[in-house]
């Protein structure tokens, strides 16, 4: 009697694990779909509104009655007056600028800057600026856009020191490197 006990618990009818699983994803589409369902349903418009006044006693006249306002706000802010008159023009600078072929010493005093040469291309810029290294002379590559086109500046400088400034032209000349000679400032 022992064995048909076990042999009927043992039949006891259960349901796979996939019929779970199904079960569960059919209730779960069911209900995404009612709520997209629920979230498709047109709103009806609402008219425009104008805005709501800053304060309510602006909006409101002495009787507690709403009134239309007809003449133009004040302006609570200065700048939109300010703004266009206070245009800033930028003078453009014209720096003296001289090719460097004589071999006259500068005496006027100033801070200069000497120009080695200006290149398209970037590893022009860098050959001239090792010829200079080669010479002792220090020197930087200054990248600027002009008619959106690149150019690579090989620049000495600035100096304020005239000794320094004669001494490197001797020697760039003595290199047969032309260089611009620009004067920046005083």
């Amino acid at each position: 009697m022992a064995k048909r006990r076990r042999r009927k618990t043992s039949k006891k009818a259960e349901y796979p694990g996939w019929l779970w699983g199904a079960f569960g994803l059919a209730v779960g589409l069911s209900v995404a779909a009612a709520v997209w369902f629920s979230d498709r349903r047109s709103v009806p418009a609402v008219a425009q509104q104008p805005p709501p006044p800053a304060s309510m006693s602006e909006a409101l006249d002495d009787n507690g009655e709403t009134q239309a306002r007809a003449e133009p706000r004040e302006r609570r802010f200065e700048f939109y007056e300010m703004l266009p008159s206070m245009e800033l023009i930028i003078p453009e600078e014209e720096f003296e600028i001289e090719a460097d072929t004589e071999p006259q010493a500068i005496v006027d005093p100033g801070t200069y800057v000497l120009q080695a040469g200006s290149f398209t291309t970037l590893a022009d810029a860098d050959r001239r600026r090792a010829e200079l290294g080669l010479q002792g002379i220090e020197s930087h590559i200054q990248r600027v856009t002009i008619d959106d086109k690149a150019w690579h500046r090989v620049r000495i400088g600035p100096t304020n020191d005239l000794d320094e400034l004669n001494m490197l032209r001797s020697r760039l000349r003595a290199a047969q490197i032309d260089v611009l000679r620009i004067r920046i400032g005083d």
